[in-house]
């Protein structure tokens, strides 16, 4: 196998691995609003959202790495990481309260954009006009969807830009530690925070999950959210970002999927004109910007 052949195949394992996690972000999203319609409270599924994610990362990380995995080089840039994650997790359960699943994913894709326009000053990244005009035209799409000049805003919408603001701010410093702060660190200071802040926040509004499959469900959140994570990381270290961003709008056809027949909600008129332009920008800026940063086939990338 030749050095092309294996960036190749590589990239396609990217893909899927890109493809699987999607469909775990997913699966996370629909569980929450099936248990937030069920009668929990969404504090209390954002909860058993980080407390069994931390549950589980505890178990997959500390055998591996031992107590490596619990020191972080920058506390506090990880604490405000983790904040950031939090803030976003728990706008969007409330969000997903009373919206369909597409109309919050729809606009939670704008956030790539917005997290391009914040690189600029807080990462100190070039970012030429076309990207910063195609952002624009993302931000037009989710004014579609939003509908500002109607008569009500609903509030939720409200929660799913604020959400998406706090989503991009996690991106940015995710980013910016990347290259020196492990996986696992992460992903366990994170979960930790949430679960910490949120424990004595949900006593009072406690109602135990009733019969098996509510209780099956309560406990799945946090799977799927370790799951969507691990399998993120891993196909970004499989390939390009460039190459993985277009992967993320396939998550509005499995919402579709999952909120047709789950939920029975079709999407509406405006969702889907504002979906289309908020995903054609985000296609554009991902092509221009995947002209600029391909890597060479000549050189093959690590898998770490």
């Amino acid at each position: 196998m030749t050095a092309r052949d294996a960036i190749i195949t590589q990239d396609r394992l990217g893909l899927l691995v890109m493809a699987l996690s999607v469909v775990m972000f997913t699966a996370l999203d629909t569980s929450a609003k099936w248990l937030i319609l069920a009668g929990l409270a969404p504090l209390q599924v954002v909860f058993a959202r980080y407390a069994f994610h931390l549950l589980i990362a505890l178990i997959w990380f500390v055998p591996l790495e031992g107590t490596r995995a619990l020191r972080s080089s920058d506390p506090k840039l990880q604490l405000l990481r983790s904040a950031f994650l939090l803030g976003a997790t728990i706008l969007n359960f409330y969000a997903i309260r009373a919206l369909p699943l597409t109309t919050v994913m729809t606009i939670f894709f704008t956030g790539p954009m917005l997290t391009t326009l914040l690189a600029i000053p807080l990462l100190g990244e070039r970012v030429d006009l076309r990207q910063i005009l195609a952002s624009v035209a993302g931000f037009c799409g989710v004014l579609i969807i939003v509908q500002p000049w109607g008569a009500q805003i609903q509030l939720e919408m409200l929660f799913a830009l604020a959400g998406m603001a706090m989503a991009s701010g996690y991106f940015l410093l995710t980013r910016k530690m990347a290259a020196r702060e492990a996986n696992s660190t992460a992903q366990i200071w994170s979960s930790t925070l949430g679960a910490l802040i949120l424990a004595p926040l949900i006593v009072a509004e406690w109602v135990w999950p009733q019969g098996a499959l509510e209780w099956a469900i309560f406990v799945a959140v946090g799977g799927f959210g370790f799951a969507a994570h691990v399998l993120a990381t891993s196909a970004h270290r499989l390939a390009a970002a460039s190459l993985l961003a277009p992967v993320l709008y396939v998550q509005i056809v499995f919402a579709s999927l999952a909120e047709a027949l789950i939920f029975d909600t079709l999407p509406t008129t405006p969702s889907l004109a504002g979906g289309a332009v908020i995903i054609l920008s985000g296609v554009y800026i991902w092509r221009h910007k995947g002209r600029e940063t391909r890597p060479s086939p000549t050189h093959l990338r690590g898998i770490r």
